[in-house]
Protein backbone atom coordinates (compact mmCIF):
# COMPACT_ATOMS: atom_id res chain seq x y z
CA UNK A 1 0.00 0.00 0.00
CA UNK A 2 1.34 3.18 -1.27
CA UNK A 3 0.44 6.32 0.80
CA UNK A 4 -0.55 9.36 -1.13
CA UNK A 5 1.57 12.30 -2.23
CA UNK A 6 0.86 15.38 -0.94
CA UNK A 7 -0.55 18.08 -3.38
CA UNK A 8 1.25 21.23 -3.62
CA UNK A 9 -0.11 23.81 -2.45
CA UNK A 10 -2.47 26.32 -4.61
CA UNK A 11 -1.11 29.29 -3.14
CA UNK A 12 1.30 30.88 -0.45
CA UNK A 13 1.34 33.54 1.71
CA UNK A 14 3.08 35.97 -0.43
CA UNK A 15 2.31 37.97 -3.66
CA UNK A 16 5.97 36.82 -5.56
CA UNK A 17 6.93 33.48 -4.21
CA UNK A 18 10.38 32.15 -4.92
CA UNK A 19 10.89 28.97 -5.60
CA UNK A 20 14.18 26.57 -5.50
CA UNK A 21 13.91 24.26 -7.93
CA UNK A 22 15.56 20.73 -8.74
CA UNK A 23 15.00 18.77 -11.72
CA UNK A 24 17.18 15.95 -12.41
CA UNK A 25 17.46 13.74 -16.21
CA UNK A 26 15.99 10.28 -16.45
CA UNK A 27 18.55 7.35 -15.19
CA UNK A 28 21.13 10.59 -14.08
CA UNK A 29 22.14 10.80 -17.48
CA UNK A 30 25.04 13.53 -18.01
CA UNK A 31 23.08 15.49 -20.39
CA UNK A 32 23.03 18.97 -18.80
CA UNK A 33 26.39 20.63 -18.39
CA UNK A 34 26.89 21.77 -21.73
CA UNK A 35 26.92 24.82 -24.18
CA UNK A 36 23.96 24.14 -26.06
CA UNK A 37 21.34 23.14 -22.88
CA UNK A 38 23.15 26.28 -20.88
CA UNK A 39 22.08 28.55 -24.06
CA UNK A 40 18.75 27.06 -24.16
CA UNK A 41 18.63 27.30 -20.69
CA UNK A 42 19.78 31.16 -20.71
CA UNK A 43 17.67 32.16 -23.86
CA UNK A 44 14.14 30.22 -22.01
CA UNK A 45 14.78 31.75 -18.74
CA UNK A 46 15.40 35.56 -20.27
CA UNK A 47 12.01 34.68 -21.99
CA UNK A 48 10.59 33.92 -18.90
CA UNK A 49 10.09 37.57 -17.33
CA UNK A 50 7.83 38.75 -20.04
CA UNK A 51 5.30 35.84 -18.59
CA UNK A 52 5.88 36.52 -14.66
CA UNK A 53 9.25 34.65 -13.68
CA UNK A 54 12.49 35.56 -12.97
CA UNK A 55 15.41 33.42 -12.90
CA UNK A 56 17.71 33.96 -10.15
CA UNK A 57 20.75 32.10 -9.56
CA UNK A 58 20.81 28.08 -10.89
CA UNK A 59 23.56 25.93 -11.60
CA UNK A 60 23.52 23.28 -14.43
CA UNK A 61 24.78 19.99 -13.10
CA UNK A 62 25.56 16.94 -15.45
CA UNK A 63 22.37 15.12 -14.49
CA UNK A 64 19.89 17.93 -12.62
CA UNK A 65 19.65 20.80 -12.38
CA UNK A 66 19.22 23.72 -9.61
CA UNK A 67 17.47 27.16 -9.95
CA UNK A 68 15.78 30.04 -7.92
CA UNK A 69 12.89 31.15 -9.44
CA UNK A 70 10.45 34.28 -8.51
CA UNK A 71 6.65 33.85 -9.76
CA UNK A 72 4.26 36.70 -10.00
CA UNK A 73 0.62 35.93 -9.51
CA UNK A 74 -0.31 36.27 -13.28
CA UNK A 75 2.90 33.99 -14.28
CA UNK A 76 2.00 30.60 -15.47
CA UNK A 77 2.48 27.91 -12.67
CA UNK A 78 5.36 26.67 -11.59
CA UNK A 79 4.25 22.99 -13.25
CA UNK A 80 3.40 24.12 -16.14
CA UNK A 81 6.55 26.36 -15.89
CA UNK A 82 8.68 23.46 -15.06
CA UNK A 83 7.36 21.70 -17.45
CA UNK A 84 7.94 23.95 -20.52
CA UNK A 85 12.06 24.81 -19.12
CA UNK A 86 12.19 20.75 -19.52
CA UNK A 87 10.47 20.37 -22.91
CA UNK A 88 12.87 23.46 -24.24
CA UNK A 89 16.16 21.48 -23.24
CA UNK A 90 14.44 18.69 -24.39
CA UNK A 91 14.36 19.91 -27.93
CA UNK A 92 17.99 20.49 -27.63
CA UNK A 93 19.15 17.26 -27.14
CA UNK A 94 16.58 15.83 -29.64
CA UNK A 95 18.70 17.72 -32.04
CA UNK A 96 21.80 16.57 -30.96
CA UNK A 97 20.44 13.29 -31.74
CA UNK A 98 20.60 11.93 -28.06
CA UNK A 99 17.47 9.16 -27.36
CA UNK A 100 14.40 10.11 -25.13
CA UNK A 101 13.60 10.38 -21.96
CA UNK A 102 15.76 12.87 -20.90
CA UNK A 103 13.88 13.80 -17.28
CA UNK A 104 13.15 12.41 -14.20
CA UNK A 105 9.03 12.36 -13.77
CA UNK A 106 8.17 15.40 -11.38
CA UNK A 107 10.85 17.94 -9.80
CA UNK A 108 11.77 18.95 -6.07
CA UNK A 109 10.56 22.71 -5.04
CA UNK A 110 10.72 24.22 -1.74
CA UNK A 111 9.45 27.87 -0.97
CA UNK A 112 11.88 30.34 0.50
CA UNK A 113 11.49 32.30 3.21
CA UNK A 114 13.72 34.29 3.96
CA UNK A 115 17.07 36.19 2.81
CA UNK A 116 18.84 34.27 4.77
CA UNK A 117 17.56 30.64 3.86
CA UNK A 118 18.25 31.60 0.01
CA UNK A 119 21.90 32.91 1.07
CA UNK A 120 22.23 29.40 2.57
CA UNK A 121 20.98 26.92 -0.24
CA UNK A 122 22.75 28.88 -2.89
CA UNK A 123 25.83 29.03 -1.04
CA UNK A 124 25.30 24.79 -0.77
CA UNK A 125 24.13 24.28 -4.20
CA UNK A 126 26.82 26.62 -5.84
CA UNK A 127 29.41 24.23 -4.42
CA UNK A 128 27.78 21.47 -6.19
CA UNK A 129 30.36 21.36 -8.70
CA UNK A 130 33.48 21.43 -6.26
CA UNK A 131 31.49 18.80 -4.35
CA UNK A 132 31.53 16.25 -7.43
CA UNK A 133 35.54 17.19 -8.15
CA UNK A 134 34.41 18.97 -11.45
CA UNK A 135 36.36 22.05 -10.74
CA UNK A 136 38.04 23.12 -7.80
CA UNK A 137 36.79 26.55 -7.44
CA UNK A 138 32.87 26.87 -7.52
CA UNK A 139 33.24 30.29 -9.82
CA UNK A 140 35.00 28.46 -12.32
CA UNK A 141 32.03 26.10 -13.37
CA UNK A 142 30.87 27.62 -16.77
CA UNK A 143 27.21 26.21 -16.42
CA UNK A 144 26.23 28.62 -13.68
CA UNK A 145 25.03 32.41 -12.53
CA UNK A 146 22.53 34.44 -12.02
CA UNK A 147 19.60 35.73 -14.95
CA UNK A 148 17.54 38.30 -12.40
CA UNK A 149 18.78 39.75 -9.10
CA UNK A 150 15.40 38.03 -6.92
CA UNK A 151 15.53 41.01 -4.68
CA UNK A 152 12.08 40.06 -3.02
CA UNK A 153 14.13 38.65 -0.07
CA UNK A 154 15.64 40.95 0.92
Amino acid sequence: MHKARLRRLEWVYTDCPVYFLTACTAWRRPLLAAPDVHGVFLRFSQRAAGRGVWVGRYVLMPDHLHLFAAFAPNALALPAWTKALKGAISQSLRDRGLASPYWQKGFFDHVMRSAESYEQKWTYVRENPVRKGLVTRAEDWPYQGEIHLLGVLD
